[in-house]
């Protein structure tokens, strides 16, 4: 019966450290294909920083506000579809829940299907538009441009609105931030507007839609590149952690088969002295 046992043990011990070998590889798999998206990312996303820190600046420039009324309030949370990247989608979602829960008539349109199962169970009317298939390929201005012409398209109304995403820092940290967004009205009622020359309805019509690709696409770049350096920390933590759980997978297995192989000597030693003593 002991004997069974052991065994047995033995048996589920190897099961279980060749199934945390397996998933080892496959982090550190993952490890490198992140490393390698994330110098992509990074090296793109330098290009991209001016769309939106100049369409910031027009807004500071001309003392844009939001506008006064009651259409409520607009949130852009930018995430991806795939997780496994710490705690990147975590954070835009708690900000957006304490928001929600602040403002009940807050409208979210979410990028990335990751927010969207963070919010969907209790805050699922809140929801004004999902934009899916985002992450698996490295954003570009068109993609950028076709959500901000659905959320055009939507006739939205808000009086104040921002756009959340995760802003990049360093390898290892990443910010979530947020971002003013302001609607045509706003824009067109602000203070110093009339500094810059032939602003017709027309005009900043056109710059107010550009300007939300422009801030969609560098929020989008932002998000992507924290999203890889954070699942390339995530992936390294977790193959260290396999490794430590191998080592005392291992060690628990070699002490479990010296035991049973003593046990097994003790009994034959046992059965051969009582011979012994028989005869």
């Amino acid at each position: 019966s002991q004997q069974v046992r052991g065994m047995a043990t033995l048996k589920m011990i190897s099961i279980r450290l060749k199934s945390v070998k397996n998933i080892q590889k496959i982090t550190q798999s993952m490890k490198m294909v992140s490393a390698a998206k994330y110098t992509k990312a990074e090296r793109e996303l330098k290009s991209a920083r001016p769309y939106g820190i100049g369409a910031q600046e027009f807004y500071k420039k001309a003392e844009v506000k939001d506008e006064e009324g009651e259409k409520g309030q607009l949130i852009i949370a930018v995430s991806s579809d795939r997780g496994l990247c710490g705690a990147v989608h975590s954070s835009i979602g708690r900000i957006v829940k304490t928001d929600i829960a602040a403002s009940p008539n807050t409208k979210v349109v979410i990028v990335g299907d990751k927010v969207r199962n963070i919010l969907q169970r209790l805050y699922a009317k809140n929801i004004a538009m999902v934009v899916t298939e985002v992450g698996r390929k490295p954003a570009v201005f068109g993609d950028a441009a076709l959500v901000a012409q659905s959320i055009i398209n939507s006739g939205i109304e808000f009086s104040k609105g921002k756009i959340l995403f995760n802003a990049f820092r360093t390898v290892v940290s990443f910010r979530t931030t947020e971002m003013p967004l302001y609607s045509q009205n706003a824009v067109a009622n602000a203070s110093k507007l009339p500094v810059y020359d032939s602003l017709d309805s027309d005009v900043i019509q056109s710059y107010t839609e550009f300007s939300l690709a422009s801030l969609l696409f560098y929020s989008m770049k932002e998000n992507a590149t924290s999203e890889q350096s954070s699942r390339m920390t995530a992936m390294d933590n977790a193959s260290k952690n396999a490794g430590e759980m191998i080592d005392k997978l291992t060690m628990t297995f070699n002490r479990t088969r010296q035991a049973v192989i003593t046990r097994e000597l003790i009994e034959i030693i046992s059965g051969a002295a009582a011979l012994e003593t028989k005869n």
